[in-house]
């Protein structure tokens, strides 16, 4: 087996104004960075869990080892808690728009300042489980030309989301990644209430689909929890960045 080098993670922070807070930002870099390379953004709600549980930055130095996907820094914003996770990514919840608000206008030039990136849309992607998975779709809808990618991984879907997926008029300009699983039928929510989550992501397949939305879909044989989600994390990042 060959030595894989390792990329680094940091804590950057960052205060927000939209929010009112500090957030301690997680950033990779991959083994080789360096400040004369271009590289692209994934920016990861649901941060921490990104690192530990998808193990988001070892795919990234065994793909960028094996020259399978271009450079990419991965940024992972974490949450306070389930009820801070709530509000800033519910379509519903209280922060929501200040929350999407901060990811374009607050967290995009703080990090364009710090690293050399591509400025486009298409050299930034965002990717969230659940409703991580959720605030990132709704975000490239309200922002297209910041965020070209969106990688979805089981996503909250509701009639909010799939209205607001309707009328988008530029769905040429994302790409977009999305699974979930088929066993995803009584998916608890934090609220304590049980939901079927299958039924509304085919909605929302299909209406990618109708629309003609850049896009890869799939059911995998599974269910709504990170035993799924870390495997396919690989192929996403390929996907999205190959």
């Amino acid at each position: 087996m060959n030595h894989i080098p390792r990329g680094s993670v940091n804590e950057i922070p960052i205060f927000s104004t939209s929010l009112n807070e500090k957030i301690d930002l997680l950033v990779y870099l991959p083994a080789h960075y360096s400040p004369i390379y271009k590289y692209s953004l994934l920016i990861a709600q649901d941060g921490r869990d990104y690192f530990q549980l998808g193990r988001i930055a070892r795919f990234a130095d065994e793909l960028h080892h094996n020259q399978e996907i271009e450079n990419v820094i991965i940024v992972g914003i974490p949450y306070q808690n389930v009820v801070d996770r709530r509000k800033k990514y519910h379509p519903n919840g209280e922060k929501n728009e200040n929350y999407i608000r901060f990811l374009a206008h607050e967290l995009v030039p703080f990090l364009e300042e710090r690293f050399p990136t591509y400025h486009v849309g298409m050299g930034r992607a965002l990717v969230g489980d659940s409703l991580a998975g959720t605030v990132s779709l709704l975000a490239a809808i309200h922002y297209p030309h910041t965020f070209g990618k969106v990688i979805l991984q089981s996503p909250y879907v509701n009639e909010d989301v799939l209205n607001k997926v309707a009328a988008f008029s530029d769905p040429h300009l994302l790409n977009i990644y999305h699974v979930f699983g088929k066993n995803e039928t009584e998916v608890k929510l934090t609220t304590g209430v049980t939901e079927n989550f299958v039924e509304p992501n085919r909605k929302l397949a299909n209406l990618f689909q109708q629309r003609e939305y850049s896009l890869f879909s799939e059911e995998f044989f599974g269910n709504h929890t990170w035993t799924y989600w870390q495997p396919d994390l690989k192929r996403a990042l390929k996907h999205m960045f190959s």
